[in-house]
């Protein structure tokens, strides 16, 4: 039978349902839902919510930088596409690549010229004719060409020059994924001009929260945070205020605070908006806390469960004295100690009222 327990406060006297054996009892199914904690005290605690956006870790990222001077005929990427190391990715044509090739078949041209004259200095040295002298100035003749070659080709090479397109390849540096693209064909680049793009590995990543004013005597360097997505409910990414920037951003007048996060299932993508929160401890006295998840709201009412065993379920009505996002505490109600569902407590309460 349902056994009802009365309990007076106020003034008022409220009902507070508990089952019996005979009534409900929780199947080894649906035990293995829901999450049964232990009501303990802590420390009270202030939250703060703040709001940031996700970005590349700006120290674990490659930018390339143009080395010379040209036109941006291809481009075989788009924003956030997965490249490889040594991966083509543009191609420009630059006057640069015609000046070398040209420098590179005249030097050959000379080399070869070279090559024939210390034959002949040698061929005379060896009958006498002439020195040795003359004979060392020839061989010197000969490596000077071929030392100004060798450049010529490193530089060809490190600008990736194709001779069959006429163009500089850009190859990627590293592996990663495209995080900036400041590059599209037909644009004009110089070896002075900002990076044309920008790669990171994303295994680690940077939320940057914005601090008001108002926040900054409560916001502070290691201080633990919890970070939410709209893209992952429920889920709560764990990390610390690693940096406070010194100064305020001019377009949105906040100071912004770095949290670097760990990304290895690479969930957290840079572009994305964040929620921010900070339990701020008080410095008072510890009271009976509740996770603020375990609470039911029903018929305008708070309620949480109290576990006893699994055919006693008592149906709590709550009134903490403090609550934030994660907590709700209590100087009555509830004691250390008592058992609360926190997961799936909604399924049982419902049945409880059928």
């Amino acid at each position: 039978m349902l056994g009802l327990l009365l309990v007076y406060g106020c003034g008022k006297k409220e009902e507070v349902k508990e089952t019996t054996a005979d009534k409900f009892c929780i199947d080894k199914e649906l035990k293995e839902k829901i999450t049964i904690e232990p009501i303990q005290k802590r420390a009270v605690s202030e939250s703060i919510n703040l709001t940031g956006n996700i970005t590349y870790n700006g120290d674990h990222v490659v930018q390339f930088n143009s080395l010379v001077e040209g036109i941006i005929t291809k481009t075989n990427f788009s924003l956030g596409d997965y490249v490889k190391k040594g991966q083509v990715l543009a191609e420009i044509k630059s006057t640069e690549l015609n000046s070398m090739q040209s420098e590179s078949r005249s030097l050959q041209s000379q080399i070869a010229v070279a090559q024939r004259n210390l034959q002949s200095v040698k061929s005379m040295y060896d009958d006498g004719i002439s020195s040795q002298k003359d004979l060392m100035q020839a061989q010197s003749e000969l490596d000077v060409l071929k030392s100004s070659l060798e450049n010529v080709k490193a530089n060809l090479a490190m600008f990736s020059a194709s001779s069959e397109r006429s163009v500089f390849q850009i190859k990627a540096p590293t592996e990663g994924y495209i995080v900036d693209k400041n590059i599209s064909p037909g644009m004009q680049v110089t070896d002075g001009s900002n990076s044309l793009f920008t790669i990171s590995d994303l295994k680690e990543i940077w939320v940057l929260v914005n601090v008001y004013t108002s926040n900054l005597k409560n916001v502070t360097e290691n201080m633990p945070v919890d970070v939410t997505t709209t893209a992952y409910p429920g889920e709560v990414f764990k990390g610390k205020i690693k940096m406070m920037s010194k100064v305020f951003d001019e377009d949105e007048h906040v100071l912004k605070a770095r949290v670097v996060l760990e990304n290895a299932n690479l969930k957290l993508k840079p572009g994305m908006t964040a929620d921010i929160l900070i339990d701020k401890s008080t410095g008072g006295e510890a009271l009976v806390a509740v996770p603020a998840k375990a609470a039911i709201f029903d018929n305008n009412r708070d309620y949480i469960l109290i576990y006893k065993n699994d055919c006693t379920i008592e149906t709590r009505e709550i009134n903490p004295v403090i609550k934030n996002n994660n907590w709700l505490y209590f100087d009555k109600d509830v004691k250390e100690g008592e058992m609360v569902i926190t997961k799936n407590q909604l399924l049982i309460h419902e049945r409880l009222k059928n």
